[in-house]
């Protein structure tokens, strides 16, 4: 592959990458997508859930033609003990009308998503990996890659290469997560019948729902899933990286643990697993998003750690800040000028979207996450309130006001008295509120 030269180079084909591959070439820029998979998607994992309005200001009714599993009618929130759980919900059926989101399957999506930015004149260069930027005078120039003769010259490069994003650590704004960072996530695809599938989360025709599971990580710092597809479920945990090595436990034993409780086990009973995957999840929030352009270059999704763990939120600022870079490649090539002021504006894009200003109302979480909590707030505590619900609702002769004053002290005992109860309350109201 000779030298060629593009107005904009894009690295990575995720939802990031390719929804600003999409967007610029849409805007008439020539664009090359870069991707080091076989196809888009063949190296890709996430939880599985995508969500309409950040596509849908893309694709306008993107969901009659995309590849995607269930609408999700229903989000549960299980806090589980060790054969028992606590458990919230909202089931609506306005979400199906539009959908608020859908389940997915990355190698589906991303695939489909990738042909509308070739459609849109995108140039796809697949199996293909960066190995370092190209710079003169300090500004990016565009790519070299490990094909022969494989420079690719731009006007701007996007960088949308991941978590742990070679690129971004190459210009010195991207450095080593530390591990309390970043999280290993484990997700397995088991295969059962639609019918049964439908008749155990209590679903019609395409109608889907999510579980989202705190507890039963060994205490350590982690959140479970369970998710339908059509004639599967998607089922995994993500463990803080800091707390699996004090531990010495490997994530995968922390799924199939989840997997044996009660709770989940008859949910998933007589199913094949089909895939397993594992990949690192940006955990380290708005204090751990790097400097966003600079002279010829932009950077989003995981790779700027656009990920709101709070909400398991992270394809939507991701498509999101994706189409900011392509907008700003658009804007810069209409003044020509390639310049980090003129890439400012992506910076300023993104500061006034919802992607900056939720990820700075949850600054605090991580912190919370790391102050060395980890075991109480998710094994002690969802125990003990998994113990306070039995107490509460146990009809046995003992006086409601007995009982209250029994539940009330599992929780208490848990938190290690009322100060750390108190302490841990006010910590966790200062995390969630900004």
């Amino acid at each position: 592959m000779a030298e060629e030269r593009f107005d904009v180079v894009v690295v990575g084909a995720g939802p990031a990458g390719t929804a600003a591959a999409y967007t610029a070439a849409k805007g008439g820029l020539k664009v090359a997508l870069i991707e080091r998979g076989e196809f888009p998607g063949a190296k890709n994992v996430f939880g599985g859930v995508l969500y309409r309005k950040q596509l849908e200001d893309l694709i306008p009714d993107f969901w009659k033609e995309a590849p995607l599993e269930r609408a999700i009618v229903e989000q549960r929130l299980w806090i589980l003990g060790e054969d028992s759980a606590v458990t919230f919900g909202h089931r609506n059926y306005k979400y199906k009308e539009p959908p608020n989101c859908w389940t997915g399957l990355r190698v589906k999506f991303d695939q489909w998503f990738a042909s509308k930015a070739e459609q849109a004149g995108a140039i796809p260069i697949y199996e293909t990996v960066v190995t370092e930027l190209l710079r003169e005078n300090g500004r990016v120039v565009g790519v070299r890659t490990d094909r022969e003769d494989g420079d690719l010259r731009a006007n701007i490069v996007i960088i949308a290469d991941g978590v742990n994003s070679l690129l971004g650590k190459s210009l010195g704004i991207h450095r080593e997560w530390q591990p309390d960072q970043v999280s290993l996530a484990v997700k397995e695809i088991i295969a059962l019948p639609r019918q049964t599938i439908q008749d155990r989360f209590n679903l019609d025709d395409n109608e889907g729902c999510t579980i989202e599971l705190i507890g039963q990580t060994c205490g350590m710092a982690g959140l479970g899933f369970l998710y339908t597809n059509q004639e599967t479920l998607s089922i995994g945990v993500g463990v803080m990286v800091s707390d699996l090595r004090k531990k010495r436990i490997k994530p995968y034993d922390v799924l199939e643990g989840i997997k044996r409780h009660p709770m989940i086990h008859r949910l998933i009973q007589g199913g094949e697993v089909k895939e397993y995957s594992a990949h690192l999840i940006p955990e380290g929030g708005f204090d751990s998003i790097p400097p966003l352009a600079g002279d010829g270059w932009m950077i989003c999704g995981d790779a700027a750690q656009m990920v709101n763990a709070v909400h398991r939120e992270g394809t939507n600022l991701a498509i999101t800040s994706g189409r900011l870079a392509g907008e700003t490649a658009i804007a810069a090539h209409a003044k020509g000028d390639f310049s980090a002021g003129a890439l400012e504006d992506y910076s300023k894009a993104v500061r006034a979207s919802f992607i900056y200003k939720d990820l700075k109302k949850y600054r605090g979480v991580h912190g919370l996450l790391a102050s060395g909590d980890s075991e109480m707030l998710f094994e002690k505590l969802p125990q003990a309130l998994n113990n306070a619900a039995y107490e509460m609702l146990l009809v046995d002769g003992v006086p409601k006001k007995e009982k209250q004053k029994i539940a009330f002290r599992h929780v208490r005992d848990a938190a290690g008295g009322n100060l750390n109860l108190l302490r841990l309350f006010l910590k966790g109201w200062r995390a969630m509120n900004g």
